[in-house]
């Protein structure tokens, strides 16, 4: 009987190309999804941050009776020497336990004093620019059920809803 050489069968270089081009296509597959789900999740921990300083903000308010100045911004949440009048200082306590001086994209957050009781914060977002769709803002009362007061008096959306509970005049 006559024998055959075996041959070895081996893969060809072109079939190690195919397959490491499919390895390839798969991982940047895996990378993008990966990349927009990190994205997702600064924006999840800013909104997160956010709520920390509007809690730390309220906590101001049950202290001074007003929401911090737009001069003295969040900076006065950690830091007492920010404030307006410095012969408040001996009713500020530390509002934070660590600054949170910007977002998660590097960029300071923004404040503005709307009243005594409200206020907006936002962070620009990951463009780095005001007014486009990524921003993240609030506008904000510390009063419950409401949202600003005006310098004569609470506006009507502060007034608790009538009860319609019969009160005529007496």
């Amino acid at each position: 009987m006559a024998s055959f050489p075996r041959r070895a069968r081996a893969f060809t270089l072109l079939e190690v190309m195919i397959v490491i081009a499919i390895i390839l296509a798969l991982g940047g597959l895996v990378g993008i999804a990966l990349f927009q789900r990190r994205e997702e999740a600064k924006t999840g921990l800013a909104q997160s941050d956010m709520n920390t300083l509007k809690s730390s903000i309220n906590w101001f308010y049950s202290d001074f009776d007003r929401v911090p100045t737009t001069e003295e911004g969040v900076v006065v949440l950690w830091d007492k020497a920010q404030l307006d009048d410095p012969e408040q200082e001996p009713k500020w306590k530390g509002y934070m336990q660590k600054p949170l001086e910007k977002d998660r994209w590097d960029h300071e957050w923004g404040y503005e004093q709307v009243s005594r009781t409200s206020y907006k914060l936002w962070s620009v977002g990951p463009d780095g620019e005001e007014g486009s769709d990524d921003d993240i803002s609030v506008t904000e009362s510390v009063l419950p059920g409401g949202t600003s007061e005006d310098e004569g008096g609470v506006t009507e959306d502060l007034l608790p809803p009538d009860t319609g509970g019969g009160g005529g005049g007496n």
